[in-house]
């Protein structure tokens, strides 16, 4: 099996703040599959560390209101690339491009609605299944550091 994963969930320290998020639960569902680590927003140009982004009125931007889409949808197109032909996506909860159930809502204020990053929307456009990191680690009983 083949599987998209966000590549903060292995510990990749591409975080806006320079962080990670591994999550050992992760790890582990990947042992014995193929796993094509992607950061859409490295991939896009953006830098570690770098602004923090939500999605507002569809578009990605930062608190002070600096439009950054441009550079995280290529980010996409080329995760999008990176990954070819893949089985499923296991994504990092609540990020405004891997967010697969829930994203902030643009206010910068902590908020949680529903909805999808962009990659998670071009995944599912695509047909390919959906898993999100915080589900996945809720369900293997492991914890994680998101």
């Amino acid at each position: 099996m083949r599987v998209l994963v966000s590549a903060c969930l292995l510990g990749e320290n591409c975080k806006y703040n320079g962080l990670s998020n591994r999550s050992q639960a992760v790890i582990g569902f990947l042992r014995d599959k193929e796993a094509v680590p992607v950061c859409p927003e490295l991939l896009g140009g953006l830098g570690v560390p770098r602004p923090c982004v939500e999605l507002r009125a569809g578009r990605a931007v930062t608190r002070d209101g600096q439009d950054l889409d441009a550079a995280i949808r290529r980010g996409v197109e080329l995760a999008l690339e990176a990954a070819g032909d893949i089985d499923l996506a296991v994504l990092q909860s609540r990020s405004p491009t891997c967010g697969a159930r829930q994203i902030y809502d643009g206010t910068f204020s902590g908020q949680l609605i529903p909805g999808m990053g962009l990659l998670a929307a071009a995944l599912q456009a695509q047909g390919v299944p959906l898993a999100d990191a915080g589900e996945l680690a809720a369900e293997s009983g492991a914890g994680h550091a998101l």
